[in-house]
């Protein structure tokens, strides 16, 4: 498209091509409620490479007029989205708890925080981003501009369904680039939702492309060389594979994979505020969260003690659903993901891991899967490879030396925490643990959306982190201008 037209009003589930909401294709599908499987949720399509190839070409017709827009109505755009994200906070979670399964005042959160990250980046588009330079040469001024990346492929996950999107499309729409969103095959109605808020703000035709469908479609967007970037959120094999790709043609490429976090609790801490923040950090959100506690660490003259006072914890979790604000952990997104995850249990146990705490769970859906506190050694497999849900091991150590090796002990990097009083090992914590988020006497997920988001080793890769004004330098390209008057050197 030459020139910007405002989209459709969207169906319930339907991709978004062009300002054209596309309600069918060559197969459908139904999205299911974990924790009530029988009661579907709604219909939608499901796109193939076609679908990936059309949405691209949309987003490339868009990009110049959207670029030309300028930042005053970029930001407006997003400002509106703001508050729309904010009106429709409740409608977003309920569809959001029914298809991902997670409680509803966390997919509410959600939808709080994504209004927040909208005005956050529309602040950030009006501030300076030019940096003049001295020039040799007389009466020349030398300065930089960013230009926007171009067409950006945006991949997200399920289990932040809501919030990790509007972290990408927005900081990536205000800084003129147009979007190809390829949504998790588990929450693709609230996304619609979402996408309906942006065109309701104001993001015309072809800015924002939503395809809905399996990863073989999301894979034909990502190798498609008319895409310039793509930013990722998912697994470790998946984003090595998306770099290879993007790469391999000179593409720009953003990941964020998984984590395998450490908390440390030294014997100086007080336990009073240690179990509940490691526990919230095991077991929040079904443990579905990358930042999720998976291993801790704990020293020896305090370990029965705080293996005791988890186990409690642990035990008084509610299960339930994610509608019952009663409440404390949802189901698993869906019976493929708890099978992986009790796979991963029975090893553990099988290797000698003790399980010292489940909670209970209704036996009103398979996708329900008890919290479980283990203890162990740094033998199990558990203790290596990532088990994405409520499992949590801990394991014993004598000093600090071993508790830090420990911590760093991992493929992973993205996100730690200690637990302690004592400001020597708050100083070497910050120093030397290798994770590119630190919480001191906090739990290891949660974070603010101006403070830059990303990890270390095989968490992420190696283009700029995610949130605050840094998301900018992912998505635009930084350009050196030199600006001669053109008329004879006075000075000559």
């Amino acid at each position: 498209m030459s020139t910007l037209e405002a989209p459709a009003e969207s169906p319930m589930g339907a991709h978004l091509i062009g300002g054209e909401w596309i309600a069918s294709g060559p197969s459908m599908t139904t999205s299911i409620n974990p924790a009530r499987p029988d009661e579907p949720v709604g219909e939608h399509p499901v796109g193939d490479g076609s679908t990936a190839a059309a949405a691209v070409s949309a987003a490339v017709d868009a990009q110049q007029a959207w670029r030309d827009v300028g930042f005053r109505r970029r930001a407006e755009i997003l400002e509106r989205a703001a508050v729309l994200f904010e009106e429709r906070a409740d409608e977003l979670a309920l569809i959001g708890t029914r298809e991902e399964g997670k409680l509803l005042a966390e997919m509410r959160g959600e939808a709080v925080l994504s209004a927040e990250t909208c005005r956050y980046q529309a602040a950030v588009i009006k501030m300076p981003t030019e940096r003049i330079y001295p020039s040799a040469k007389p009466g020349e001024t030398i300065r930089t501009l960013r230009a926007p990346l171009g067409v950006v492929g945006v991949v997200t996950p399920w289990n932040f369904p809501i919030l990790i999107p509007v972290w990408k499309i927005a900081p990536a729409l205000a800084a003129g680039n147009t979007v190809v969103w390829k949504t998790a095959s588990n929450t693709p109605l609230v996304s619609v939702a979402m996408a309906q808020i942006f065109v309701d703000a104001g993001v015309p035709a072809g800015a924002l492309n939503l395809i809905l469908g399996p990863g073989s479609m999301g894979g034909a967007m990502i190798e498609d060389p008319r895409v310039d970037g793509v930013t990722f959120t998912g697994s470790v094999p998946v984003g090595f594979d998306i770099r290879d790709k993007v790469t391999a043609r000179n593409g720009r490429v953003q990941l964020e994979l998984g984590g395998h976090n450490p908390a440390i609790v030294f014997d100086d801490a007080d336990l009073d505020i240690a179990v509940p923040m490691v526990v919230a950090g095991a077991m929040g959100s079904t443990g579905q969260k990358c930042t999720a506690t998976r291993r801790v660490i704990a020293h020896g003259a305090i370990y029965d003690e705080l293996v005791e006072r988890m186990a409690t914890a642990v035990t008084d979790l509610k299960v339930g659903d994610g509608q019952d604000a009663s409440a404390a952990i949802g189901p698993i997104v869906a019976p493929r993901a708890r099978a992986e995850i009790a796979e991963g249990l029975e090893k553990a146990v099988a290797q000698g891991a003790e399980v010292v705490a489940t909670a209970e769970t209704p036996d009103t859906s398979e996708c329900y899967f008890a919290p479980t506190l283990l203890t162990g050694t740094v033998d199990l497999d558990i203790w290596r490879e990532e088990v994405f849900g409520p499992v949590s091991t801990v394991v014993k150590v004598d000093s600090d030396e071993e508790a830090f090796a420990l911590a760093n002990d991992t493929d992973f990097g993205l996100s730690a925490s200690v637990f302690t009083t004592d400001m020597w090992r708050v100083d070497r914590a910050v120093n030397h643990l290798e994770a590119g988020i630190v919480k001191i006497n906090a739990p290891t997920t949660g974070s603010e959306l101006h403070v830059p988001f990303g990890g270390e080793k095989a968490s992420s890769g190696h283009a700029p982190r995610e949130q605050g004004d840094t998301a900018h330098d992912f998505f635009t390209r930084t350009r050196s201008i030199y600006i001669n008057p053109g008329s004879p050197n006075p000075y000559a």
